[in-house]
Parts: C-alpha cells; sequence; structure tokens
C-alpha cells in the first residue's frame, strides 16, 4: 500500500480523487480518503496549497454548494464547445423569468411566479427547471389548496459555480440582461402565454397548458447552461 508522509503525498490523493470524481465532493467524503484525523484547518491547508499548484492551467480547483471538484476556467470553454457535437440547450424567457423568480424570491408558490409576471404559469415551465435539477418543492404553504413551494437546489448552485445565494449577482443585473434578450417569436404550433385568470374567489384559475415558444437563452444563467 502507498505510504503517505509529506503533505505533498496527501495532496496528490487528495488531486486524484478530486480528478475522478463525476460530482462534486464535499469535505465528509474527502475525509474519508485517510485514516487520520486531520482537523478542518489542515484540510482546509491542503485544498488551498493544492487549488494555487493548480492556479496556472486551464483547469481549476473551486468549492461549490455541494463540496469541491475541478472544472474548466471559463475562458477556455469557448474552445472546449468546438469540440461538441450538440448545440447547447436553450430555454425561453418563460422558464428563465421563472427561475430568477424563485432563485431571488425563495421560497414561492406558482401563484406568487405569476402574480410577480403577470401571466400564468404552465406547469411545463416548472417541470422543466424540475428536470434540470434546478428547481425542488421544498413544502407547501398553510393556505387553502396547500401549493408547492419552489426553491432551487444545490446543483443549481453548482451549475453556476456558487457556493451560496448570497454569491448571486444582483437581482438588477439579471433583470437587465433578461430584458435585453430578444422578444420570443411565436410559431403557428405556438401559443402566447394568457394573462393570470382569477375565479369568483379571488384564487388564481387553472389555464391550459400552452406550447413553449422558441427558446431564447439569457446570458444571466449562462454559466449553469454550459454543463
Amino acid at each position: 500500500m502507498l505510504q503517505l508522509y509529506r503533505p505533498e503525498d496527501y495532496k496528490r490523493v487528495l488531486e486524484t480523487a478530486l480528478l475522478a470524481a463525476a460530482e462534486p465532493l464535499p469535505l465528509v467524503e474527502l475525509k474519508k480518503l485517510f485514516d487520520d484525523p486531520f482537523d478542518d484547518d489542515t484540510w482546509r491547508t491542503l485544498l488551498d496549497d493544492l487549488r494555487r499548484d493548480w492556479a496556472e492551467r486551464g483547469v481549476e480547483l473551486v468549492q461549490l454548494a455541494s463540496g469541491w471538484r475541478f472544472q474548466t476556467r471559463p475562458e477556455y470553454q469557448i474552445f472546449l464547445d468546438r469540440l461538441k457535437n450538440e448545440r447547447p440547450q436553450k430555454y425561453s424567457r418563460a422558464v428563465m423569468e421563472t427561475l430568477a423568480i424563485i432563485a431571488y424570491r425563495q421560497p414561492v408558490t406558482r401563484g406568487d411566479i405569476e402574480d410577480i409576471r403577470g401571466v400564468a404559469v404552465s406547469p411545463n415551465v416548472v417541470k422543466t427547471l424540475e428536470g434540470r435539477g434546478w428547481v425542488d418543492a421544498v413544502g407547501h404553504r398553510d393556505s387553502p389548496g396547500r401549493p408547492a413551494l419552489y426553491a432551487t437546489t444545490r446543483k443549481f448552485l453548482d451549475d453556476l459555480g456558487l457556493r451560496s445565494l448570497s454569491e448571486l449577482p444582483p437581482l438588477a443585473e439579471i433583470e437587465r440582461m433578461i430584458d435585453a434578450q430578444p422578444n420570443e417569436t411565436q410559431e403557428t404550433h405556438a401559443a402566447p402565454e394568457q394573462p393570470v385568470q382569477h375565479d369568483a374567489n379571488g384564487e388564481v384559475a387553472e389555464v391550459a397548458d400552452v406550447a413553449p415558444a422558441d427558446p431564447a437563452q439569457s446570458d444571466a444563467f449562462s454559466a449553469a447552461e454550459q454543463t
């Protein structure tokens, strides 16, 4: 068995584990690598030293919401994109606006989102975000109908390269970026979003699902869409 004596030996094991991992590794998982019970300060020193070792390379070691991982530096991503046979998935303005509302106002219900956007939210919009693993139902509001409360996930933060929601850019900047996107064009098979309708009790009435418009990607979350 390989004997570990120097900090460089431990860093090499850490480097190997992180490069081989398919997902970010939290500290609790990294601690399983060694029998030695290092304290958190020692772990921080090892990880910071490893990060500096890769400072001049095209790949960097970063800490995300779910843990540590190696990832491509953003300035090199444009070159790697040339190797991809498939175009990056793009999302409609409705999807991006809904994601922004959930990220900055969470936890929120579909009704909250509709009140903010002023149009009915198709269930397909929320399903798209859930399918990507960016949002999830985290509970139910104690109100008539007990509507689901939605919040962003750790995967959302990981895909954006963030450690916490506090690192999100200012909401005004996101709104400016979304507003700068060209308007969605409506094709014959697509119908525009409908204004929110209320029933006699003042509740938001259900509306039929509409087909999505042509996707228009927001630069606000382009980093996530590269993953």
